[in-house]
């Protein structure tokens, strides 16, 4: 039917041209089926969306707004663990965003000593990766990764994950978090931890323990001034921007929290939304891709009703 209905011997098929055009009609139908991710999002219902873990989450409030983190301790149990005694010990507060490069990272830490550690932190095991549970949600993506044999959606976060090796971990996509670390591989006690702000740097996979993500407020982060001295770190003339306040949200009066909602990423719905970023629909996209990366996946993110 291909060749038949090819215009440039359409002169001697006129007799497939109502056969050709009802093809063409019914493909048209077909595609127009396919709803945007607009449509996907207007159409799901209240059990497609979970509320953020008061727990779980953390309010970084900066003097432009609120960055909202949700952390992810089902992968690194003993850096949420370490980030929270911080936060509540009030570690972070008065500190400053240290390290602004392009395309990269935003970061914070402690570089001056200012303030110390409270008790009990100190070394933790890497968590660069953890064993593959079988019970892990895992919503697998068609396309392949160049990292990871297998990569998808595991309760929210992009995950990359190896049957060979019985792993599992975090992928670097754009707004991860990660805690800083040295040359040794136990070095990183969350005291020190960046936002990727840039093209996902997924060469850091397996290398640095991934903590969670930012839902909301990610431009407070990705629109700072680039550092100048080496690796975007702000030079001593440069003014860092500082930090109010980091909070657990569980501590926060619930009048002053985020109220927010995340897509799920283990329903139907979520499948359908991946779909319509595989295949464009708008009108816009004369080509489809019939592809997409871990990280182009958007996960949506709604006040709660």
């Amino acid at each position: 039917m291909t060749d038949l209905c090819n215009t440039s011997d359409m002169d001697r098929n006129l007799k497939f041209l109502i056969p050709c055009a009802l093809v063409i009609l019914s493909q048209s139908a077909l595609a127009a089926k396919h709803p945007s991710m607009p449509e996907v999002l207007a159409a799901s219902s209240p059990a497609d969306w979970r509320p953020l873990d008061p727990e779980n989450t953390l309010y970084v409030d900066l003097p432009g707004g609120r960055v909202v983190i949700e952390l992810a301790p089902a992968f690194a149990p003993l850096h949420v663990v370490n980030i929270k005694t911080l936060t509540r010990a009030g570690y972070f507060n008065g500190l400053s965003i240290i390290r602004e490069q392009d395309n990269y990272v935003a970061q914070w830490g402690d570089p001056d000593n200012r303030h110390p550690l409270p008790p009990g932190i100190g070394k933790v095991a890497p968590e660069f990766d953890s064993a593959l549970s079988p019970q892990m949600a895992f919503t697998r993506l068609p396309d392949g990764d160049v990292y990871a044999p297998e990569v998808g959606f595991s309760a929210g976060f992009p995950v990359a994950r190896s049957q060979k090796l019985h792993k599992a971990w975090l992928a670097h996509c754009y707004g991860m978090v990660g805690v800083g670390r040295d040359l040794d591989a136990e070095s990183g006690s969350g005291a020190e931890m960046y936002v990727v702000i840039g093209h996902a740097p997924r060469h850091l996979d397996r290398n640095v323990a991934l903590v969670g993500r930012v839902i909301k407020g990610i431009e407070l982060l990705s629109s700072l001034p680039r550092g100048s001295a080496e690796m975007g770190f702000y030079a001593k003339n440069e003014k860092p921007l500082p930090i109010k306040s980091i909070r657990v949200a569980a501590d926060v009066p619930a009048a002053e929290r985020s109220n927010l909602e995340v897509i799920r990423t283990d329903t139907p719905t979520f499948t359908a939304l991946v779909e319509s970023r595989r295949n464009r629909p708008e009108d816009f996209f004369k080509t489809q891709a019939g592809r997409i990366d871990l990280c182009n996946v958007p996960i949506a993110v709604r006040d709660a009703h």
